[in-house]
């Protein structure tokens, strides 16, 4: 952005004055710009921690572990050999329990 470095120069006065009037201008048009929402169907898509999903079906495949892939002993997650940071007493650490 370009300075104009002739223009006349604002006292803190002004420039206290100038930011509260655009404060005053962005609340109005914030206030102006509010749309209302319905609660219910906005929470429809929720799901409730206990709710019952007996019903469902797993839609997503699940493979067993790789030959290249390790268990971390720390996070139990699956990752890649090159994830794998150390061995502590003989079990695998990844990268990031390690860090």
């Amino acid at each position: 952005m370009a300075t104009d470095y002739d223009a006349p120069r604002k006292s803190e006065d002004d420039i206290s004055e100038d930011s509260l009037e655009e404060l005053k201008a962005r609340r109005a048009n914030k206030s102006s710009s509010s749309v209302d929402v319905d609660e219910t169907e906005h929470a429809e898509g929720f799901e409730l921690p206990g709710a019952d999903l007996s019903g469902e079906e797993l839609s997503v495949r699940v493979l067993p572990r790789q030959a290249d892939e390790f268990t971390c002993s720390r996070c139990f997650l699956v990752h890649h050999r090159s994830q794998l940071a150390k061995e502590v007493g003989g079990l695998p650490v990844c990268t990031e329990c390690a860090a």
